[in-house]
Parts: structure tokens; C-alpha cells; sequence
């Protein structure tokens, strides 16, 4: 769908501004997609992202300020999300030997299981709506990271 038709104007200072606009809606876009889809799984988008940074370590352990430091929306609250995970008995909570201060999280039996199904639902549905190729994805990436600096 063209950016016009969705939001129903047609009023650009230039191409920039068009893109800038169309960037912001297509994030949107997207985010709605996949919230959609994690809350069929009990799940927020800012618990999903915690959980895929933890797999990505495991069988390890992360402190919170490392899982912060990769998280994608920068101003979620990661303690906060922790709690809830715990709650859900999907990460587990310890206290590093090295440093009394310094709280570890890792992935239960059950936030393995629920991060790879979330996965696979996931491949499912960027397949249906990411309609791009590969190469043209790489363009993107190399626009996107030029435009960020």
C-alpha cells in the first residue's frame, strides 16, 4: 500500500520528509504485526525481545545492564520486564558469585520452549509480510545505517 493511500495525504516537504514519514508509519506497521502475534503467546514485544537476547547466550547467564545495552526500544524499563518473566517462570533470577550487586538472568526449560516456537511464528510471519528480497533488504540495511550515522 502506498504511504498516500494509508494515510490519506499527499503533502511532503520533499522525498526526505516522505521517507522519514514512511519509515516512522512502516515501523508502526510492523510492530502492530508482531504485538499481535506475541500476545496470542501471554507475550509483550519488549518481553519477546528480552527472552531473544537470552537465548542468544544460552545456556548462559546476562546482568541486566548487558541485556539492556541490546535491547531494540531503548527506553523499555528491563528490570520491570524481567519481573514479569520471572512471574511467567520463563527466566530465572541469580546472584553473580564475582560481584553481590550484579543480578544474572537466564532461561528456564519453559522460556526455551516459548522463545523457539515465538521464532518459528515469527519466520512465519515475516515471510508473509516483508515483501522483499534479500538484496533489496541489504540495500535497505545499508540506507538505513547510512541515514542513523
Amino acid at each position: 500500500m502506498k504511504l498516500e493511500e494509508a494515510i490519506k495525504s499527499n503533502r511532503f516537504t520533499d522525498e526526505r520528509h516522505k521517507a522519514t514519514i514512511d519509515m516512522l508509519y512502516t515501523a508502526y506497521w510492523l510492530k502492530t504485526s508482531f504485538s499481535a502475534v506475541f500476545k496470542t503467546q501471554g507475550l509483550t514485544m519488549e518481553q519477546h525481545n528480552v527472552l531473544r537476547i537470552l537465548r542468544g547466550s544460552h545456556p548462559g547467564e546476562m546482568c541486566v545492564k548487558d541485556i539492556a545495552s541490546r535491547i531494540v526500544e531503548r527506553n523499555s524499563n528491563v528490570p520491570r520486564i524481567i519481573d514479569r518473566l520471572v512471574i511467567k517462570k520463563l527466566v530465572k533470577r541469580t546472584t553473580s558469585k564475582e560481584d553481590k550487586r550484579e543480578t544474572l538472568v537466564s532461561l528456564t526449560d519453559k522460556g526455551i520452549s516459548v522463545i523457539d516456537i515465538a521464532r518459528q511464528v515469527v519466520d512465519e510471519i515475516m515471510e508473509d509480510i516483508v515483501k522483499i528480497s534479500d538484496e533489496e533488504a541489504k540495500t535497505l540495511n545499508d540506507i538505513l545505517e547510512k541515514m542513523r550515522g
